[in-house]
């Protein structure tokens, strides 16, 4: 179960950082990892990958110092779906924070 939020979290991070500038996969893994979360190339690369073929991010290639680097920006239907999380996430940190502040 903390595996599936987990994953569910980090593709919220993924697509809030797609909104505010074109991601790819070492940026994120350096970024993620400044949270905590300690994400594998296994892990990441299919999950970029899988919101790219969902529709939630759009990919350009670019030649980067001799290497074919991958870019991911957020699409309409990914700010959709930003918003929608980020207001479901809002609203359970609010209620369990709220319920641990009424506890203590």
């Amino acid at each position: 179960m903390l595996r599936d939020f987990f994953l569910g979290s980090i593709k919220i991070h993924i697509l809030y950082h797609a909104s505010v500038e074109p991601i790819y996969g070492a940026f994120l893994m350096e970024e993620l990892a400044s949270h905590g979360y300690n994400i594998s190339p296994g892990t990441l690369y299919p999950t970029l990958n899988q919101l790219h073929e969902r529709g939630l991010l759009k990919k350009e290639e670019h030649v980067v110092q001799g290497k074919l680097r991958k870019y991911y920006t957020i699409t309409a239907e990914g700010r959709d779906v930003l918003e929608t999380g980020k207001r479901q996430v809002k609203e359970l940190a609010d209620e369990i924070l709220d319920q641990e502040d009424d506890q203590a």
